[in-house]
C-alpha cells in the first residue's frame, strides 16, 4: 500500500504505518523530489537511515537518521531524498491529530517511539484493536511531547531578503560576506541584519550556518568525505566544519553516521 494512497483518504484505521526501503523507492533515491501535494492524514516520517527534506510554504525542514518529521493534515509540501531512505511513515486520522501541533517540525525518535512506530506496521489497515488503540494514544503523547529539533530552514518573505537567500541555497559555500550580501539584496548591512531576524527569527550568520549544516547532511548522507563536504562549503579546514557539525548536532559527522548506520 502506498503512503499517497493511504495519506489521501481517512478510511480506514486511524493509524496506518508503511515502511519505506530502498528498494520500494529506488526511484527517489538521487535527487528526485515529490511534487507538491497535500494529505487528508496527519503524517509522521520516521528516518532510520539517509537524508530527507521536506519544503512547505514557510521553510525546509532536513530530516537525518533518529528523526522524524511531523506534517499535519492539509498542509502543502515537497519531499526530496537527498540519498538512499530507509524508514517509515505513519499516517493519522484527521480526529488523532487535534491532539498534535498544528504546524510542521523535526522530533527525535526515542527507542520508545521507534518500536511502536515498527508495531504498527503490522497492524489491520481497516480497523484497530482496542490495544492498537492504546498504543496509538501513548504513540500520539510521545509526538506531542517531544521537543522540536533545530533541522529548520525558515524562508524570508521580504523580496530583497528572498533574494539573498535563494542565492545563498544555491552557493551554500561562498565566501561572500554579509555586507557583500547585503550589496547583493540591493539593502544595507544594519537593514538585513535587522530584517533577517524578524522574518526567520534568525541572524543572517545563524540561517546561513543552517544551511550550510543541511547541504552537509544531504552531501555526507551520499557518503561524501567529510574534507570535500568542508572545501565545498567554503571552510578552510575540515576540523573547523566538524566543530560547526558537532556544535549543531552533538558529534562529528563519522560517529553521527557510524551511529546511523
Amino acid at each position: 500500500m502506498r503512503v499517497r494512497q493511504v495519506g489521501d483518504s481517512t478510511a480506514g484505521a486511524e493509524v496506518i504505518t508503511c515502511e519505506w526501503s530502498e528498494a520500494a523507492h529506488k526511484e527517489n533515491k538521487t535527487q528526485k523530489p515529490y511534487q507538491w501535494h497535500t494529505h487528508l492524514r496527519g503524517q509522521l516520517l520516521c528516518i532510520e537511515s539517509g537524508v530527507v527534506q521536506i519544503k512547505t510554504a514557510s521553510g525546509t525542514w532536513v530530516l537525518p537518521p533518529h528523526r522524524a518529521g511531523w506534517i499535519p493534515p492539509g498542509t502543502q509540501h515537497s519531499i526530496l531524498f537527498c540519498s538512499s531512505v530507509s524508514g517509515y511513515s505513519v499516517l493519522f486520522q484527521p480526529k488523532l491529530c487535534e491532539a498534535l501541533p498544528s504546524k510542521p517540525y523535526v522530533l527525535g525518535v526515542n527507542p520508545l517511539l521507534m518500536s511502536m512506530v515498527i508495531r504498527s506496521q503490522n497492524w489491520c489497515k481497516d480497523l484497530l484493536t482496542e490495544e492498537n488503540m492504546r498504543i496509538a494514544d501513548v504513540m500520539t503523547d510521545e509526538i506531542r511531547n517531544a521537543d522540536a529539533e533545530k533541522l529548520y530552514l525558515p524562508m524570508p518573505r521580504d523580496p530583497r531578503l528572498l533574494r539573498i537567500a535563494e542565492a545563498v541555497l544555491s552557493e551554500p559555500g561562498s565566501p561572500k560576506t554579509v555586507e557583500q550580501w547585503a550589496e547583493f539584496g540591493a539593502l544595507s548591512a544594519r537593514s538585513l541584519r535587522r530584517l533577517m531576524p524578524a522574518e526567520t527569527g534568525l541572524t543572517f550568520v545563524q540561517w546561513r550556518t543552517q544551511v550550510q549544516l543541511n547541504h552537509a547532511l544531504a552531501l555526507l548522507s551520499q557518503n561524501v568525505p567529510v574534507g570535500d563536504v568542508a572545501f565545498s562549503l567554503g571552510y578552510t579546514t575540515a576540523s573547523n566544519f566538524i566543530a560547526m557539525f558537532k556544535k549543531m548536532m552533538g558529534d562529528s559527522p563519522a560517529h553521527y553516521f557510524s551511529h546511523s548506520n
